[in-house]
């Protein structure tokens, strides 16, 4: 095995060659989950050093050690770190200046006397050997953790399980709608993986992140590439952005609301800022206007007068709805929904001006008949005036 396959596929993957290959290095950048791009990477390394680097485990896990032995450390570099109890291996992810930004953007805090986990060393054949042998043993401990938990009758979804560098404690990640009592799981585990078991909960979209996936947008998951803050999202924010309430179009892999719906809610609120209530109707001499649907931004809300039926939409552009509203309430009822002027300006409905609906429309056209021709001809024509 080389350190690209390690590098790859953390989490899942069956080796098939030797574990004597490996080298103690792994530097194929931007192929991780939540991987994070070094923009100071030409920056010389003497002007870059700093006491803590960013470090990553399995799938969307990372950390951040203090590097107290002034090791020289690139991204990339597979290390050995302090964990509870024993060591644990990860691959360095980011170094220098842009891992205190990291700190700050992730909000990473540490508890009340606590001190930072140190960096031990950079991992030895010995080390690598022994986390291969861990990563090994982690889907066949999933598959069999679940027929535990199973017999058990417990009502929680064993997702993932990752065992620690010098294989002496495996997290076993789980969702679980309710509190779950787990102790006689725990007993069971224990027993059978001699390890020391901690049990971890995660939500469903933490659990899509970990695992993966292509969205309906053709792209890498959000939740496994970049997006580590989860933002609640609501059914409010697809009526704000006029998106069609359909459940299966709304929910992402994870069974909830997909978390790009957020993305563009701040520009269509501050569209929307001098937009009137949809519940609004118009009066108008012909009828009440009922409202149908908005474009938000070419800033037009379309109507029509059958209360029950889409037929006979009018584009209207937001001020001419305004201007409409302040009318009614005065008391008074416009003749009609859209002034003219305006009505040739924003006139969007589709015309056919070349016929291209008809197929056999070069075919339908009449013959001319030849003897109007000659007709045309044999006309005298007219004489100059002297």
């Amino acid at each position: 095995m080389n350190s690209k396959d390690i590098c790859l596929s953390r989490g899942s993957f069956n080796p098939t060659t030797d574990s004597s290959d490996v080298v103690l290095s792994c530097k194929a950048v931007g192929c991780n989950k939540l991987d994070t791009f070094d923009w100071l990477e030409d920056i010389p390394e003497s002007l870059r050093d700093g006491d803590v680097v960013e470090v990553r485990f399995k799938n969307t896990r990372k950390g951040f050690y203090k590097n107290v032995n002034k090791i020289r450390l690139v991204p990339g570099d597979i290390i050995a770190v302090e964990a509870s109890p024993g060591h644990d291996i990860g691959i360095v992810s980011l170094t220098g200046e842009l891992v205190l930004r990291q700190i700050s953007r992730t909000n990473f805090r540490l508890a009340d006397n606590e001190e930072m986990k140190k960096v031990y060393r950079k991992a030895k054949s010995v080390d690598i050997e022994k986390w291969i042998q861990a990563i090994e043993q982690e889907n066949h401990t999933m598959l069999r953790s679940r027929q535990i938990a199973s017999k058990l009758e417990l009502n929680m979804k064993i997702g993932d399980v990752e065992y620690q560098g010098d294989k002496t404690k495996a997290i076993f990640y789980y969702i679980a709608d309710d509190r779950v009592d787990f102790r006689e799981l725990i007993k069971l585990l224990a027993e059978e993986f001699k390890v020391r078991i901690e049990m971890k909960q995660i939500g469903a979209r933490q659990e899509a992140g970990r695992i993966g996936g292509i969205g309906s947008c053709g792209r890498e998951l959000c939740c496994s590439t970049w997006l580590s803050n989860f933002v609640s999202v609501t059914t409010n924010a697809a009526r704000y952005q006029e998106v069609s309430l359909n459940p299966t179009k709304l929910a992402g892999q994870c069974g909830k609301l997909k978390c790009c719906i957020n993305y563009e809610l701040k520009v269509y609120a501050d569209a929307r800022q001098d937009f009137p209530n949809t519940e609004i109707h118009l009066e108008i001499f012909d009828g009440t206007a009922y409202h149908f649907k908005t474009d938000v931004f070419r800033r037009l809300m379309w109507y029509t007068f059958s209360k029950e039926d889409s037929v006979n939409l009018v584009p209207v552009p937001v001020e001419r709805v305004n201007e409409i509203i302040k009318l009614n309430k005065e008391g008074v009822k416009v003749k009609k929904i859209i002034e003219t002027e305006e009505e040739r300006q924003k006139d969007l409905s589709y015309h056919n001006v070349v016929g291209q609906e008809s197929l056999t429309r070069f075919q339908d056209k009449k013959p001319q008949h030849h003897h109007n021709r000659n007709k045309r001809r044999n006309k005298p024509r007219p004489q100059n005036p002297q």
